[in-house]
């Protein structure tokens, strides 16, 4: 067979020389297949051999290499160069036409023990993740996992306990997965021995730019020999032993097993000087990518983030690329990374999900940035700093765009990481992707350097499941304006009332999305965003948050059961927030000013509206039901009678979010709709779920008397499913909740009011009635 494909690769490059005009390159998983005439290849380095013979003998056509049906394992990346270019890498979609990064085993296997099964492997067969009959198997871990488990589908505040290190034979090589102290992403630590306290040694910890201890609770250790004791974990030991408990009825004479062994799966990789032009990448399902979280990690200014600087699919110094139609999946680290030098790429129509790290990210270079800092402390001091608006080169993405992807089950290792993520980069559209299940932010952008971006029909949801104090979109804006002393920051600016455009010189759009956080905001513009425009939102639970920044108006926007958090505002902000629906009065902290204009919005009955208008805002807002057309099914158009007209609201389009792909958004999910709380409208003795919880407000005296209550009023809780927040926490059936951080709890919209003011912190206070006596009980909210 191998001499068949030797002839085959010989007969078509015999074939070049004489087809100057060719255009069309076929390669095949069918080492018997060939086309007369045509030039085919059994393996897609073979055919970019080709492809570069083509271009030294002057053909300059369009070439597209038609990538067959099949399997094609490569052992290096596919690389695309200035010189290969124009060039159509075409596969036949529907997952027909795969690259895959793991190499097909043929383990001799032997029975170990009563349940664990091993095989002797060779040296060129090491891997980091195992795939049997196509399913990803579970390195051996503990806690075991658990797909409701919650962060890392499972944790354990006793993963690396000295007691629980002393059973193991061999610490070395332990992976320890950890949240930061404040919820604020992870770190990852790889164990390098134990010392005289028993206690793990780790090296690591770089993977999160807001260094903190680990996590008391959120903690998972895998790599353990003898954590392995379920089924579908293995274990690979140093002399490449493989250990595994196979799932029951597992017919190792067919069994299918595949290593993965390639970080990257395709490179498109030019410069500015000299970029790779007019790329096309389509119909290919693109597996099997290495974990990447203990590689080099790099600062990305002064967010929270660092990032490894590479991804299955590594994209940098090109114009005019295009990845569609593609599938990303069981990737361990990034799926798409376009870094530095980037323009006119398109990433669009893509399946992205179930990868150890971001989806799509958009990442430029520090070199481009003026007077950079690199840690929340850091500050250039004025007298030094290059005032300079704007980029200091070309070493970013710009003027390219996202749109139409379905993205889900990313961040499965990583919980710093985002569905679409930006930074150092300008003039990004991210347009009609549906983006959930994700532990930390659906889109994230993670500095000002240099706005222009469009976020547009996203659909965001299901979003900071694993993490805290965030939003479904959530921004950082630490540019040379910001100072992490407030004081000192008010008067820079005050001195430098345009210093905030310096980076952020062009205005960031969010328009026209619909979002729901259930453990944070639905639109969150944290430290320092400046220059943004949010309009045309629907926001389905966590409302809007501004913190300090300038030059932010938010206006036509819709908050389901929430409003607005404006943060730690400076004077002369320039912030504007207008004609919107809220349900809750503004949730302030720390405002030195108003900014320029708060006013013109609907607040759902007077007690809100008089309690936020006391706060010197809001002269000409009114209240009043917003009158939806069918808000139980999600239908948040306002009728033609809606009070919301007399303040200047106009209708948001109700059918454009997310992805319009036919095919994907047969696939994808939509948002839980709410239910609503506050106003005429809301549903005030409707029985809702809750954390895992069916609650209900008080609302009978035959309810008050069960419960011994001395007045009618409470949220009694009804049932409670196992393994749900609540269903793990102190709280039973019958519990009546009358107080939460400190709130009268008289129904079920009062608590609801107070958790969404409260729950991205990740617990609550509350005072229970039980048993005619009232008890305390601190309530975490996430699992």
């Amino acid at each position: 067979m191998k001499q068949k494909a030797l002839y085959y690769f010989v007969f078509a490059l015999s074939l070049i020389g004489c087809s100057p005009t060719v255009s069309d390159i076929y390669i095949t998983a069918d080492k018997e297949a060939y086309k007369n005439g045509e030039l085919v290849f059994v393996s897609i380095n073979e055919a970019m051999g080709a492809v570069a013979q083509l271009r030294k003998e002057s053909n300059k056509n369009t070439l597209t290499l038609h990538l067959m049906e099949g399997e094609y394992r490569i052992s290096a990346p596919i690389r695309i160069t200035a010189e290969l270019g124009p060039l159509n890498l075409k596969g036949e979609g529907d997952g027909r036409s795969v690259v895959k990064g793991s190499k097909l085993l043929n383990p001799k296997w032997e029975k170990y023990n009563d349940h664990i099964w091993m095989a002797q492997l060779q040296k060129e067969d090491s891997f980091d993740q195992l795939f049997v009959n196509g399913q990803k198997q579970i390195l051996a871990r503990y806690p075991n996992y658990d797909e409701n488990g919650g962060h890392w589908q499972g944790h354990a505040e006793d993963a690396i306990a000295p007691e629980r290190v002393k059973t193991w034979s061999n610490p070395k090589g332990a992976f320890v997965h950890a949240m930061h102290n404040g919820e604020w992403g992870g770190f990852h630590y790889v164990s390098t021995g134990v010392d005289e306290n028993g206690e793990l040694q780790l090296s690591g910890g770089y993977q999160n730019n807001r260094p903190s201890k680990m996590h008391a609770k959120y903690r998972m250790v895998e790599n353990v020999f003898e954590e392995l004791d379920a089924p579908g974990e293995w274990f690979l030991d140093g002399d490449n032993k493989l250990f595994y408990w196979p799932a029951e009825g597992t017919d190792f004479e067919s069994v299918l097993v595949e290593g993965v062994q390639q970080k990257h799966l395709l490179e498109i990789v030019g410069s500015e000087e000299n970029p790779v032009r007019d790329i096309e990448i389509s119909g290919i399902r693109f597996e099997h990518a290495q974990r990447t979280f203990m590689e080099k990690y790099e600062q990305l200014l002064r967010s929270d983030w660092t990032i490894y600087r590479g991804a299955a699919l590594f994209i940098e110094g090109t114009q005019n690329v295009k990845i569609k139609n593609c599938e990303l999946t069981n990737l361990g680290g990034n799926a798409i990374l376009a870094s530095n030098f980037n323009r006119e790429l398109s990433i669009a129509d893509n399946h992205i999900h179930d990868c150890g790290a971001s989806g799509i990210s958009f990442v430029g270079s520090p070199e481009a940035v003026r007077s950079p800092s690199f840690q929340y402390e850091e500050f250039v001091p004025l007298a030094e700093m290059d005032t300079v608006a704007g980029p200091k080169s070309n070493k970013y993405p710009s003027n390219s765009i996202a749109e139409n992807n379905l993205i889900y089950r990313i961040g499965r290792v990583e919980k710093q990481t985002a569905g679409v993520q930006i930074a150092m980069a300008m003039d990004i559209t991210v347009s009609h992707n549906s983006i959930y299940d994700v532990p930390r932010a659906g889109i994230n952008i993670g500095d000002g350097t240099w706005g222009g971006h469009i976020i547009e029909y996203n659909d965001v949801f299901n979003t900071v499941l694993e993490s805290g104090d965030h939003g479904a979109f959530n921004s950082w804006g630490r540019d040379r304006f910001w100072h992490p002393n407030r004081e000192t920051l008010n008067e820079i600016v005050a001195a430098n009332p345009e210093m905030p455009k310096w980076d952020a010189i062009h205005t960031t759009v969010i328009r026209n999305n619909r979002f729901r956080c259930d453990h944070g905001w639905d639109i969150d513009l944290d430290d320092g965003s400046s220059n943004y425009h949010i309009y045309n939102n629907l926001c389905l639970n966590g409302g809007i948050k501004l913190r300090e920044g300038f030059y932010r108006t938010v206006e036509n926007n819709i908050m389901i059961n929430n409003g607005f958090h404006p943060h730690v505002w400076f004077r002369n902000s320039g912030d504007v927030f207008k004609h919107n629906i809220v349900f809750t009065e503004h949730k302030d902290i720390r405002l030195q000013d108003w900014g320029k204009e708060v006013d013109y919005n609907l607040f759902p009955d007077v007690e809100t509206l008089t309690t936020t208008q006391k706060k010197g805002v809001d002269t000409n807002s009114i209240f009043g039901d917003a009158l939806f057309v069918d808000a139980k099914l999600g239908n948040y158009t306002v009728k033609e009678e809606s009070p919301a007209f007399k303040i200047g609201f106009k209708n948001i389009a109700m059918d454009s979010f997310g992805v319009t792909n036919t095919k994907l958004k047969s696939l994808a999910k939509t948002p839980t709709i709410p239910t609503m709380f506050f106003g005429d409208s809301s549903e005030k003795d409707a029985v809702i779920g809750w954390l895992g919880a069916q609650i209900k407000s008080i609302a009978t005296m035959a309810e008050r008397s069960a419960s011994g209550l001395n007045k009618t009023a409470g949220a009694l809780i009804l049932a409670i499913e196992p393994q749900t927040v609540i269903g793990n926490s102190p709280l039973q059936v019958g519990d009546v909740i009358i107080s939460a951080e400190g709130d009268e709890i008289n129904t079920v919209a009062d608590l609801m009011k107070t958790y969404q003011n409260n729950n991205w912190k990740g617990k609550l206070n509350l005072t229970i009635f039980r048993n005619q006596k009232e008890k305390q009980i601190s309530l975490t909210t996430k699992k």
